[in-house]
C-alpha cells in the first residue's frame, strides 16, 4: 500500500465543466488536481472498506473546483464582514514591496510597534517607505508579527528557506507505525466517512478546508478554538459541516477535556507550528500514548525544514516570499505585487490534507503501517510553479446563480446559498449535514 505523495495524473479522474482563472500560474489546474486527489484517495478507501465492488469513477467539475478556491457561500439579505483588516496589505518600501498581515490583533500590534506610527493606512505607508523590505520583514517577525518582503522566484530559490522547501516532498510522511482503525458500521457507499471522528485544531483557510472536505463525506468534525477566537471574514466559508467549540488549553480543566476528546478521536488535523503542541503538554509521545491509533495530519506555512520552519505565515505572505506575487507583477505589466486571483495555496493544501487522511485510512485498512502527514503552503507553491497551464474555456470572473445549490442554507449568521459540490464518485457526492456555524456555538464533546 502506498501513501499519497503527488497530485494524481489526469487519467485517474474525469473532468467536466470549463473555464479557468486568469493568472500567471496554473491556478485552475491546481484546483482541479487537488480536488481530484481527494476523490482518488476516497475511491481507494471505498473499495478497501468493501462499500463498492470496485473504486468508483472520480469526476471533478473544473469550473466548480475553481470557484470553491474563492468563496463558497453567498448570503441572502445580509452582508458578510470584510476579509481584511484596514491596515493589512502591500506597501512600497525604500527598495521594493512588503506585505503586512494584521488581521489578528497581536499581529497588528507588532507591526505598529515596529513602525512606531499611528493606526491608519496613510501613516503606515509613510513609515514603511523608510525601511528596506527585508529589514522590516525581519523586525516585524522578531516582534511577533507576520510580514513578507516581495522576492523574485530566482531570489526565493536561492534563499536558504527556498532551497529547503524545494527539497521537501509535497506530502512529508514521518516514521510509519501500525494502527488499528475503529469499526465504523455507519459507513456506507454514499457516506463513506460516517462515524469518523475528526478533531480539528486549525485556523483560517487551509486546515479548515481539509476538515470541511472530510465533513462533506460524513465525518464528524469537532473544531476546537481558544476562547474569544473568531475569523469574521472566513468562518462562514470554512465552518460548513462542523461543530465549533472552545477550550482553553492553557488551563488544567481545558487540557483534561482536550485529552478526553483526543482519546476518542480517529483523526487529528492541526496547524500548529513545529513543537507548539509540546508546550501545551501534548507532544508527539503524549499524543501517541493518549490515542495510539490516531491518524494525524499537520500543516505549517514555510515548510518543515530550513531556517524558517518555525515562522508564522499565511497564503498571501507565502505568495510574496516565494516569488509568486512578483511573477504576477511581471506577467500583468504592473508596478506593484500581483497575487493569484484566489488564495490557491491555502485551498490546494487543504484538499491535499484531506486526501492524506483518506490515504492513511485506506492504507491502514489494508493492514499497512501509516505515519503523520505534514504539508506546507510553501511546498504547495512550488507545486503550483511547476504545473503547466492547460485549462480551456472562458475566463472565470466569479460565481453565477447557476453555480449555487437551490436549497437555502441557514447559517449561524443568516441565510444564504452554497456552491454546488465540485466532486463526485459515482453514487458518492459531497453534502454537509450541518450549516456553517459561529465559533463557540457547540459544546466540546463528541456526538
Amino acid at each position: 500500500m502506498s501513501l499519497i505523495s503527488a497530485l494524481p495524473a489526469p487519467g485517474h479522474y474525469r473532468i467536466t465543466g470549463t473555464g479557468h482563472w486568469q493568472s500567471a500560474f496554473a491556478v485552475t489546474e491546481l484546483a482541479t488536481a487537488s480536488v481530484a486527489a481527494v476523490g482518488v484517495e476516497l475511491a481507494k478507501l471505498i473499495a478497501a472498506l468493501n462499500l463498492a465492488p470496485a473504486p468508483p469513477e472520480v469526476t471533478v467539475d473544473q469550473r466548480l473546483a475553481s470557484l470553491w478556491f474563492s468563496y463558497s457561500f453567498r448570503p441572502e439579505g445580509w452582508e458578510m464582514p470584510g476579509l481584511w483588516d484596514a491596515i493589512a496589505g502591500d506597501y512600497e518600501t525604500a527598495d521594493g514591496w512588503i506585505r503586512l498581515h494584521t488581521n489578528l490583533p497581536h499581529h497588528r500590534r507588532a507591526a505598529l510597534q515596529v513602525l512606531g506610527c499611528a493606526e491608519d493606512r496613510p501613516a503606515v505607508a509613510a513609515a514603511v517607505r523608510g525601511w528596506r523590505a527585508e529589514d522590516l520583514e525581519t523586525a516585524v517577525v522578531s516582534a511577533g508579527g507576520v510580514a513578507a518582503a516581495m522576492r523574485s522566484r530566482a531570489a526565493w530559490l536561492a534563499h536558504p528557506q527556498g532551497r529547503a522547501v524545494a527539497a521537501e516532498p509535497l506530502i512529508r510522511w514521518g516514521a510509519r507505525r501500525e494502527i488499528r482503525l475503529r469499526n465504523r458500521p455507519q459507513a456506507t457507499r454514499e457516506r463513506p466517512l460516517a462515524g469518523l471522528r475528526v478533531l480539528d485544531l486549525t485556523r483560517v483557510i487551509a486546515g479548515p478546508v481539509s476538515t470541511r472536505t472530510l465533513a462533506g463525506f460524513g465525518a464528524e468534525v469537532l473544531r476546537i478554538d481558544p476562547p474569544g477566537w473568531d475569523e469574521p471574514g472566513v468562518i462562514t466559508d470554512v465552518s460548513l459541516g462542523k461543530r465549533m467549540a472552545t477550550l482553553d488549553l492553557r488551563s488544567s480543566t481545558g487540557r483534561q477535556q482536550f485529552q478526553a476528546l483526543l482519546a476518542q478521536a480517529d483523526v487529528l488535523v492541526h496547524g500548529y507550528r513545529p513543537g507548539a503542541l509540546d508546550g501545551l503538554g501534548f507532544d508527539a509521545e503524549a499524543r501517541r500514548r493518549i490515542a495510539p491509533d490516531l491518524i494525524e495530519v499537520a500543516l505549517d506555512a514555510y515548510g518543515w525544514t530550513g531556517p524558517w520552519a518555525q515562522r508564522r505565515g499565511f497564503d498571501s505572505l507565502v505568495q510574496m516570499s516565494a516569488g509568486i506575487a512578483d511573477a504576477g507583477r511581471s506577467w500583468a505589466g504592473a508596478d506593484r505585487p500581483v497575487p493569484l486571483p484566489v488564495q490557491a495555496l491555502d485551498h490546494a493544501t487543504g484538499y491535499l490534507m484531506a486526501a492524506a487522511v483518506m490515504s492513511a485510512l485506506h492504507t491502514a485498512q489494508g493492514g499497512a503501517p501509516v505515519a503523520t502527514a505534514r504539508l506546507s503552503l510553501a511546498r504547495t507553491a512550488e507545486e503550483l510553479a511547476a504545473l503547466p497551464q492547460s485549462a480551456e474555456g472562458d475566463v472565470i470572473e466569479g460565481a453565477e446563480d447557476a453555480d449555487f445549490a437551490a436549497a437555502l442554507e441557514v447559517s449561524g449568521w443568516g441565510p444564504g446559498r452554497r456552491l454546488l459540490p465540485p466532486l463526485r464518485l459515482g453514487q458518492t457526492a459531497m453534502r454537509w449535514d450541518l450549516p456553517a456555524a459561529r465559533c463557540e456555538s457547540a459544546a466540546p464533546r463528541w456526538q
